[in-house]
């Protein structure tokens, strides 16, 4: 990931301006539009699936409501039928002992009961099923029970309150609907109780419920039963395209089937079509209407929509790619110039100009402001090389100066050795040796041949000045640094050690009065070096040793100034921390009436120090 990272970088600052341009007018014109379009095309679907399986819903509401408006017709006449009492006594009765009794019931009764059944147009046969052993068989529309099947289909209705449907009848199942009904006759010779049947062929039944033949849902009525049973329209524009496979779409969606229907359709896969499923479970015919819509189908509208979005958009692209490139073109042929007069200046030539053409008070555009700009850098450029020539004159000079100063410290070092010739002589000693310590210390202050010194160089440059400060002021200060030699031999920066001494000797005791000054050492982790300068003098108030440490951590807005403070401690830290970091410099401790500890901080690797 991380290559592929680095290789579109690269890409990407290798490309021409017009192809970076194209790239940003892409992202920014062409992707948000194509995002927002998708986004528009999505809530599209959303909203026409959710209108979809509203309509669907209504459909199988509206089935469901037709259905049992007809079922109703059917039950009606069933009740009609049997309210021809002397009807249903005769086929109950010994039909065989009167031809003439046959003839009188022919022409009444059974003439009756045909005049009910045709004046139904939802029936299409009426059938009596009777245990009757007298019964006369010579009308389709009598029968003896033995002739019903299945025989003991008379409990079922029984348990079920004498009456039920049945999708697919007994008797013409494939096309067929029967409403099948106990006739409650108590008889000696009766064994089981009659059953009235009515028939419906599907195509009546049916009828318009069906025959739509076109549509995003396609309408199915399955029994519950196992194996399942379907009636649908099979010349819908669903079923003829579905085909063979119609079988095991809707045995997917009859598996899913529940009673109590859901809230939100079933979704069923099959193969890589989905299909979405509405039913409604109708308890009398004990079968679901279903309401069958293909997701494709549904959604055909919106996905021919991403292709007119993809299109447009290309479209889109190729006219930015156009204009882009005409746009860069007629802007590179002045940024050229630029280029031609840059490659002249890298060959050395800086009065190579660049021509913009504007009057005075023209400003032009970002191309003109560059070489205007431009222009003033080589002004500038020449300016400072200038500049330097003349800087470098004044450093010879400053070296001669320079020169010129050291012959006047040879002088002023010949006549301090001449005047402690004379202290020797007339024996003075504590002014030759005084005039000795102060030697030292110019030669040692005025003379930098490296930005560091040996440890041991610093420490004899600080004794010397105690021993001078004693001679001047009568004091008696007294130093102690018992150091390794490893320590001595230890290279540290010339001249951070004296300002520390001074603030110790002038400000940490009585004028007069007796100073130790301890200098130690400790090496932290073998990464720092730490040199510890303490004395027992009177300490710090509370307050400056505040301020001090303020300072010394950078925390302080207001520096402390020597000539104000007496402490001349920044200027050393803030030369330690430049030149080493900020894990080093200067950190002060102390307690008033007893003692004052400063430690220089250096890193403990010599070969890291430098000087300032």
């Amino acid at each position: 990931m991380k290559y592929l990272l680095t290789r579109l970088r690269k890409l990407y600052r290798n490309a021409r301006i017009s192809q970076k341009l194209f790239l940003a007018f892409s992202l920014m014109i062409a992707i948000p539009v194509i995002l927002i379009s998708f986004v528009y095309i999505r809530m599209q679907e959303t909203q026409l699936y959710k209108d979809a399986m509203a309509t669907g819903n209504s459909h199988v509401s509206w089935l469901n409501e037709q259905l049992r408006r007809r079922m109703d017709m059917i039950e009606n006449a069933s009740n009609t039928a049997l309210t021809q009492k002397s009807f249903v006594d005769f086929i109950h009765s010994n039909m065989l002992v009167d031809g003439l009794r046959l003839v009188k019931f022919k022409q009444n009764q059974f003439e009756q009961m045909l005049n009910i059944i045709q004046s139904h147009a939802m029936i299409s046969e009426l059938s009596f099923y009777v245990d009757n052993p007298n019964l006369y068989e010579i009308w389709p529309e009598i029968y003896h029970y033995k002739k019903f099947w299945p025989q003991d289909y008379w409990v079922k209705l029984r348990d079920e309150g004498g009456a039920a449907y049945r999708l697919f009848s007994f008797r013409d199942g494939e096309h067929t609907l029967s409403y099948y009904r106990l006739v409650r006759l108590q008889g000696q010779e009766q064994k089981r109780p009659s059953i009235m049947e009515v028939r419906v062929p599907h195509s009546m039944f049916f009828s318009d419920l069906l025959q739509e033949s076109k549509g995003d849902f396609f309408s199915v009525l399955m029994n519950a039963s196992d194996p399942p049973q379907y009636v649908y329209n099979p010349q819908h524009e669903f079923s003829e395209k579905y085909g063979q496979r119609m079988e095991e779409i809707l045995g997917s969606i009859h598996r899913q089937l529940d009673i109590l229907p859901q809230e939100s359709p079933l979704q069923v896969k099959v193969g890589d079509q989905s299909f979405y499923a509405l039913y409604r479970y109708i308890a009398p015919l004990n079968t679901y209407v279903v309401e069958i819509a293909s997701h494709q189908a549904l959604m055909k509208g919106p996905r021919s929509w991403y292709t007119f979005v993809v299109a447009i958009t290309l479209c889109v692209l190729l006219l930015i790619m156009l204009l882009v490139s005409q746009t860069t073109r007629r802007i590179f042929r002045r940024l050229d110039s630029v280029l031609v007069s840059m490659r002249q200046v890298r060959k050395g030539e800086l009065d190579s100009m660049i021509d913009t053409g504007l009057d005075e008070n023209e400003r032009g555009d970002e191309i003109d402001e560059v070489a205007v700009n431009y222009n003033n850098m080589l002004h500038e450029v020449k300016r400072l090389m200038t500049q330097v020539v003349d800087k470098q004159l004044i450093a010879k000079n400053a070296q001669l100066h320079s020169l010129h100063s050291q012959i006047n410290s040879h002088f002023l070092y010949n006549a301090l050795e001449s005047i402690r010739m004379v202290a020797e002589v007339q024996r003075q000693p504590a002014i030759a040796n005084s005039l000795v310590s102060l030697g030292s210390q110019l030669r040692y202050s005025m003379q930098w041949r490296s930005d560091t010194v040996a440890f041991r160089e610093e420490l004899a440059n600080i004794q010397s000045y105690i021993e001078f400060i004693n001679f001047m002021e009568g004091g008696s200060i007294v130093m102690t640094a018992d150091l390794p030699q490893e320590i001595l031999r230890y290279a540290i920066p010339k001249m951070c050690m004296q300002p520390i001494v001074e603030n110790a000797v002038h400000h940490g005791a009585p004028s007069g009065g007796r100073v130790t000054i301890e200098i130690t050492f400790s090496v932290e982790n073998d990464s720092l070096l730490f040199i510890n300068i303490r004395d027992d003098g009177k300490g710090l108030e509370p307050e400056m040793l505040h301020r001090l440490q303020a300072v010394l951590r950078s925390e302080s807005d207001t520096p402390m100034v020597t000539s104000r403070s007496g402490l001349g401690l920044e200027n050393v830290n803030k030369r330690l921390q430049l030149h080493y970091g900020k894990n080093c410099g200067l950190w002060i401790d102390s307690v008033q009436g007893a003692y004052t500890c400063v430690t220089i901080r250096l890193p403990w690797e010599n070969v890291n120090l430098g000087g300032w």
